[in-house]
């Protein structure tokens, strides 16, 4: 019997419910009409409670609508929460499952991202991870069939992220999502201005310029920026805002941003 990791966040990130959550999405993907311009190689987006992230999340992923039949394997990168990870945990199952159904785990790719120094199988650091699994229903609803290559990543001072994602860059068939919030509990003005400068450092490629406290993921914003400034890639914001604006007080608020990159 296949290896299946079971959602962990599903009716309380996201609806549980498959009809619930196909009508959440899809309204958060809204219904403009793709223009001419082609789709993202790479993209990041948030990672919250859909009430919370979901539009910002929505900005970016409709941006694949051109690329539906494209794009065959996603490469999708995001940070340790529960258990900690030094470098970069794949999962040993063969699919993810969502309320949506099942989306099965490229096997070249994981062996491919194994053979890359700092990677390891660790299925604890997956088994209640919600950092990937939010962004599945997302790319369920806007690509066909595709399969993915789930990555967690923990400390990274080797630069692993960097390293695996460029040795699975692949072409046109395969995207990078790199899931990742921005700051965290601090108060709406302030936290305005601490995502404004990230936002900067990231159309600016200048992964130094982050600091650890301003986005939770931001090994992975990293490893992707190192790997768009060498291939030559130029980024977008799509989407910049905090829980304050969507559906939280403004005393306590994260942050919560969405770029492509082509």
């Amino acid at each position: 019997m296949a290896s299946v990791r079971p959602p962990a966040v599903a009716g309380t990130f996201y609806p549980g419910d498959a009809a619930r959550l196909r009508a959440a999405v899809n309204g958060y993907l809204g219904d403009e009409a793709a223009d001419d311009a082609p789709a993202p190689k790479a993209l990041i987006a948030p990672h919250a409670g859909y009430v919370y992230s979901g539009a910002a999340a929505g900005a970016a992923y409709r941006r694949l609508r051109p690329a539906r039949a494209t794009i065959r394997r996603v490469v999708l990168i995001g940070p340790a929460h529960r258990a900690p990870v030094d470098g970069v945990a794949v999962s040993g199952a063969e699919a993810f499952a969502t309320p949506l159904g099942p989306v099965a785990v490229d096997a070249a790719g994981v062996a491919r991202a194994l053979d890359q120094p700092g990677v390891a199988v660790d299925d604890a650091a997956h088994r209640q991870e919600h950092s990937l699994e939010v962004q599945l229903p997302f790319l369920q609803m806007t690509l066909d069939d595709f399969s993915i290559v789930p990555l967690v990543v923990g400390r990274d001072p080797r630069g692993d992220a960097a390293r695996v994602l460029d040795a699975l860059w692949g072409g046109p068939e395969t995207l990078v999502v790199v899931s990742s919030d921005l700051s965290h509990y601090l108060g709406y003005d302030e936290a305005r201005e601490i995502d404004a400068a990230t936002c900067a450092a990231i159309l600016a490629l200048d992964g130094a310029a982050i600091a650890p406290d301003q986005a939770c993921g931001r090994a992975g914003v990293n490893g992707l920026l190192t790997v768009a400034a060498a291939r030559g890639l130029a980024p977008e914001t799509v989407a910049l805002c905090n829980s304050g604006d969507t559906a939280g007080p403004r005393d306590r608020v994260v942050g919560y941003g969405a770029w492509v990159f082509q």
